[in-house]
């Protein structure tokens, strides 16, 4: 009982860490396991290709051990430009397993930014879809390394088929069938170098980098955030937890691998060992088609997607008698838009995320005794916010940008979005500038601004760079376009500031209307000036189709330079 303490404590004391009670957290401990329970389940189905998780696994395996025989490892880098299709999938255990680190590469990238990324991230591997093959080809033209190329083949995939032309008709090659293979060997021949019984090489820790994806970069080249495994592994968990994922999902792949890795999903479903439904381009039809033929409990996507859901025609919606349930994130959607997919029967739940934190983190968490008997609109607008923390985020909050201080949760006063926890990313590859000032007071400075509810909700006001300052009034971007959503004449929208003499900067709405409306500029105006502040209405409305970036999110740098230009 008077024994003398260790200066290091009791519980410090020959209480070492073994193999037996430690090991580096690591998502493809789901992916073992789900195909030592459920080998038989179906894993992965893209047109009439299924495979089970003893199959995917077999497949993963031979993967990581023919990357391996090919002296690809740990710390090495390969990149992946793909639809989504088994074969990424695949690439997201297979990878990681032999120990190397995973580039998806945004497939709607041009050739000089895939060039850069393939350089920056040092890539020893490109793994290429068929329809990427074009970009692929003139990215590697000047790049300074010496790479091994892969190509996918892909018997759905017919180049000389209108249904599969590019979203960017510049990437059209003038001779299609000629551009497919540019490697040196396909992706079914890489897997036959392998070992499908081989054990995969476990990550010496669990910080080590399992992931490497890049920021949009919309000014100046993008940078490489860097992923690790226990990060991985908790978002993985945190998105089950979130969304109340049961096992065995049906999930379609509306939201594409490459962002975030598909905010951590392909682990999500191991971990639930669910069914990943492949879908190569996305198109309402077929997701009405695949959502009735394979059952689909569960998609992600931009709000973008869900606008396109909504906007579908009547045939298309017809004979789906399941729920189905939807998580979005990206822009703030407008509260018109989730209205109108739950008028559909969809359940949609809204995330808050970045690159930098694995995809979501947040979560507008449902409360149910105290909302479900509102109003249908008064629901869509209390889910259209941000909300709170997820389960494995540490910490959140709304503050001061230059003190840290947390604002008050009055709906009004806006701060910054800060956010700590696992579920951070390791910081930019080979920038350590831009780490110490994403990491500065020891939270991540997200960037976007926000206000926080009574009921401790956040909800996203802006990015900072888009806020409208008018006569010195804060002019939310978003606020505005949520009101113009409601207009029933407005199928998509963006609001950005355009420069001005008398009041520094007034509002400018970039629309497009649906289909045979023929709603004006001042008509539009005078429905804001109605539902909101008069100052906040937009003085200038353009009309015409809306610049995108490769997750279908509006490209407002781009509006910013138009609504500058007189002309």
């Amino acid at each position: 009982m008077n024994e003398s303490k260790s200066p290091t404590g009791i519980y410090d004391r020959d209480l070492a860490r073994h193999a037996a009670n430690h090991t580096a957290l690591t998502p493809m401990s789901f992916f073992e396991r789900a195909a030592d329970v459920y080998p038989h389940r179906t894993a992965v189905v893209y047109g009439d290709r299924r495979y089970t998780w003893a199959e995917t696994r077999a497949r993963a395996r031979a993967l990581a051990s023919a990357l391996g025989r090919r002296g690809v490892g740990r710390g090495d880098t390969v990149a992946i430009l793909s639809a989504n299709i088994p074969e990424m999938f695949e690439a997201h255990f297979g990878v990681p397993m032999s120990g190397a680190v995973l580039n998806a590469i945004n497939i709607r990238l041009d050739a000089d930014t895939v060039r850069f990324i393939l350089g920056h991230g040092e890539a020893k591997v490109l793994i290429v879809d068929p329809e990427l093959a074009p970009v692929a080809r003139q990215a590697l033209d000047g790049l300074d390394a010496d790479l091994l190329v892969v190509d996918i083949e892909d018997p759905s995939f017919a180049p000389d088929n209108p249904s599969f032309a590019p979203d960017n008709p510049s990437l059209a090659p003038d001779n299609p069938s000629s551009v497919r293979r540019i490697g040196a060997l396909t992706y079914e021949e890489l897997l036959a170098e392998g070992d499908a019984e081989q054990a995969p090489v476990p990550p010496e820790d669990e910080w080590d980098a399992i992931a490497l994806n890049y920021t949009s970069g919309t000014t100046g080249n993008p940078k490489g955030v860097v992923y690790h495994h226990r990060g991985a592994y908790l978002n993985a968990l945190q998105m089950a937890l979130d969304w109340n994922l049961p096992p065995h999902a049906v999930y379609l792949w509306t939201l594409p691998m490459f962002h975030c890795n598909g905010w951590c999903f392909p682990w999500t479903l191991a971990a639930r060992a669910g069914t990943s439904v492949c879908l190569r381009q996305v198109r309402s039809e077929a997701i009405f088609d695949l959502i009735r033929a394979e059952n689909i409990t569960h998609f992600c996507g931009a709000p973008i997607v869900l606008n396109l859901l909504v906007n579908a025609p009547a045939e298309e919606k017809a004979g789906i008698d399941h729920r189905v349930e939807v998580m979005t994130a990206g822009a703030a959607p407008p509260a018109a838009v989730i209205e109108g997919m739950e008028a559909m029967g969809f359940d949609v739940t809204h995330v808050y995320g970045l690159t930098e934190t694995y995809g979501p983190v947040t979560l507008c968490a449902w409360q149910g005794d105290l909302w479900d008997a509102e109003e249908p609109a008064t629901r869509a607008a209390l889910k259209a916010r941000q909300g709170v923390r997820g389960h494995l985020l540490e910490g959140l909050m709304v503050a001061d940008p230059e003190t840290l201080e947390p604002v008050a949760c009055d709906g009004r006063t806006i701060g910054e979005v800060f956010l700590r926890g696992n579920n951070v990313m390791k910081g930019y590859l080979k920038n350590p500038s831009a780490t110490e000032e994403a990491f500065a007071g020891g939270w991540f400075h997200s960037g976007d601004l926000a206000v926080r509810h009574a009921d401790g909700y956040l909800q996203i006001t802006d990015r900072s760079k888009d806020v409208i300052i008018s006569g010195g009034e804060n002019i939310s971007s978003i606020e505005v376009e949520d009101v113009l959503y409601r207009h029933p004449d407005v199928l998509e929208v963006a609001v950005v500031a355009k420069p001005d003499e008398k009041w520094g900067e007034v509002p400018c709405a970039f629309v497009t209307l649906a289909d045979g409306a023929t709603t004006g500029a001042d008509e539009l105006i005078e429905y804001c000036r109605d539902n909101m502040a008069h100052f906040k209405a937009p003085k200038h409305v353009v009309f015409g189709p809306l610049p995108k970036t490769s997750t279908g999110k509006i490209q407002k740098f781009v509006l910013r330079e138009r609504a500058a230009d007189d002309g």
